[in-house]
């Protein structure tokens, strides 16, 4: 039997997203947002607030990088949700992470986690239901380590996804069944 419980942001996995930008002054800013998902296969939405400042830098930049968080790098996910850049201005710095430029979009590319997706900043929406920041996927990069007979190797990603009901992170690993044919067994 199922026991009620108080009702979260509680969809289980939320992913780990890391979504940097370029600060006014060319620093770099990164925030750490679960609430992200893919609207179509080359359009992400970010659920963020504008006032975030990697909202307002998304918006005057017109671009940002999203990365998938990993297990070796929990602790710099969690500082960069945990330290806001509107009251820590070089917060990456303190991370100890590096960056390299993106050659398409006014944005950084984070060189410690393994998947980096450039995006072209789309629009924002902000009413009742809106969901935030649009964007266009131009580019996803992989750490060639972490390709696997010409596919992305889930497993040596190692990914974090957020535990919503008790605040944890989790690695995401170990597959457990084939899509688009496991269920064809029932038909």
């Amino acid at each position: 039997m199922k026991q009620q419980i108080k009702t979260t942001e509680a969809i289980f996995p939320m992913p780990v997203l890391l979504i940097s930008t370029f600060n006014e002054d060319g620093t770099v800013d990164v925030m750490n947002a679960a609430w992200g998902t893919m609207l179509e296969r080359d359009m992400v939405a970010l659920n963020l607030t504008e006032t975030h400042k990697t909202v307002q830098n998304i918006k005057a930049r017109k671009g940002f990088v999203i990365h998938i968080a990993d297990a070796d790098h929990v602790a710099e996910a969690d500082y960069f949700g945990v330290v806001s850049g509107n009251k820590e201005p070089d917060k990456f710095a303190k991370s100890g992470l590096t960056f390299t430029k993106s050659e398409i979009v006014d944005a950084p590319v984070i060189n410690e986690f393994p998947i980096a997706m450039e995006c072209e900043f789309i629009e924002y929406q902000d009413d009742e239901t809106g969901l935030g920041v649009i964007g266009k996927v131009v580019r996803t990069s992989v750490e060639e380590d972490k390709i696997k007979d010409g596919k992305v190797d889930i497993d040596s990603l190692q990914a974090i996804a957020f535990d919503p009901y008790t605040h944890g992170y989790y690695k995401v690993s170990g597959r457990v069944g084939e899509a688009f044919k496991d269920g064809l067994r029932l038909k």
